[in-house]
């Protein structure tokens, strides 16, 4: 619990913490130290130092979250604590969260906004929590057994390590989930940005609202039907600024410069349900059609030889891009035929992967995205 006693006395004390993942290699820790500009450390004996050319933060602030980067380019999200407040009670309210009953487990990094906002989630409501250093399959289904805690995050990975009936309810998020999902597992969509998840099983949360704008890539449709646009946000969780002074704001349907672009894709149902296609930046163009690898890695992990899938790119001398697959296989690994196949019966010809490569693993951030851009070069 050190970590909640330090993030309430830094609280106390009017500043805002930016926490750093002790994990990380020299070179990253560096790249993340000048995303967050902090003007002061603290150690993990609790002595302060003060850094050189810190930028300060506003009265109010309450994080200052680096993005996961997934590009490798992580930038600084402040966050202040009327937005965590927001975040913390619209999900207590929608989950029915009773402190007098429920308990949150901590166990994801809390460098990252799914595993922070579980603590800040406690602290805002004063729901118990019990924060783990880390995810440990053993440990985290025993203190679900064990009726210490109710409530857990998790992200897909990590979920399928586990029985999750042990929970009351857990909270997915970090990337894509499974299709079949236990019906105590809630799906959430949200980013640094926006303080932690705001859409559940596709619903908004309350005081969100959701809106879609023209993709900047003409002539990209979405495979699954709808009109497609990028996710535009707002909401009273959402982010200030990032350090870099950028309020990150852009106009919406109704003229005004508040909501928030996501740079992902998707399209609203007719009741309402959001359904994301993945990233914009992600989409690959083979020939002149469209192909979105989220949508295409949801196909290749319905056949039985497919452990973990995960769809990019490469260059092609015909087709500019070709789709390509790199699979963890369970036990008998795939043919490339057998995915084609599934894929062009499912989506379209064109989604088909051209080209097969099989992994021990996928390269992945810590909140469990995979970093799609490393693929192409990746040996595990």
């Amino acid at each position: 619990m050190g970590f909640v006693d330090a993030l309430r006395a830094i609280w106390d004390t009017g500043d805002a913490a930016a926490p750093l993942d002790s994990r990380l290699p020299l070179a990253a820790r560096t790249a993340m130290l000048e995303a967050l500009r902090p003007t002061r450390m603290v150690g993990s004996d609790g002595e302060q130092h003060a850094v050189p050319d810190g930028i300060g933060v506003d009265e109010g602030d309450a994080l200052v979250v680096a993005t996961s980067g997934t590009s490798g380019h992580p930038k600084g999200v402040v966050l202040s604590h009327d937005a965590v407040a927001a975040s913390a009670r619209a999900t207590s309210d929608r989950l029915g969260i009773d402190p007098a009953r429920h308990a949150w487990l901590a166990c994801l990094p809390l460098a990252h906004i799914g595993g922070l906002s579980v603590v800040t989630r406690s602290i805002v409501t004063g729901t118990p929590v019990v924060a783990m250093p880390g995810f440990e399959a053993e440990a985290v289904e025993a203190a679900g057994r064990s009726g210490r805690v109710s409530h857990v995050a998790l992200v897909a990975t990590a979920l399928s390590r586990i029985d999750p009936s042990v929970f009351t309810c857990v909270l997915l998020g970090g990337s894509k989930a499974p299709d079949d999902l236990p019906p105590n597992v809630v799906s959430t969509y949200g980013m640094t940005e926006t303080g932690s998840g705001v859409v559940y099983d596709g619903q908004p949360l309350g005081g969100v609202e959701l809106a879609l704008r023209a993709l900047p890539t003409s002539g990209t449709a979405e495979p699954e039907g709808g009109a497609a646009g990028e996710i535009l946000i707002r909401a009273p969780m959402l982010f200030g600024r990032y350090r870099d002074g950028d309020d990150g704001r852009v106009t919406g349907p109704d003229g005004t410069r508040t909501w928030f672009a996501t740079g992902d894709a998707g399209h609203l149902g007719p009741d309402g349900t959001l359904v994301v296609s993945g990233r914009i930046d992600d989409v690959i163009t083979t020939g002149a059609e469209k192909v979105w690898p989220d949508l295409v890695e949801r196909v290749l992990s319905a056949h039985p030889g497919v452990a973990e899938v995960a769809v990019w790119k490469r260059d092609d001398p015909e087709w500019g891009e070709r789709v390509v697959a790199w699979v963890v296989p369970s036990d008998d690994a795939p043919s490339l035929e057998e995915l084609r196949r599934i894929v062009a019966d499912s989506i379209a010809p064109w989604a088909a992967p051209k080209e097969l490569v099989i992994v021990d693993d996928l390269p992945r951030t810590a909140a469990g995205k995979v970093r799609r851009r490393e693929l192409e070069t990746f040996r595990s």
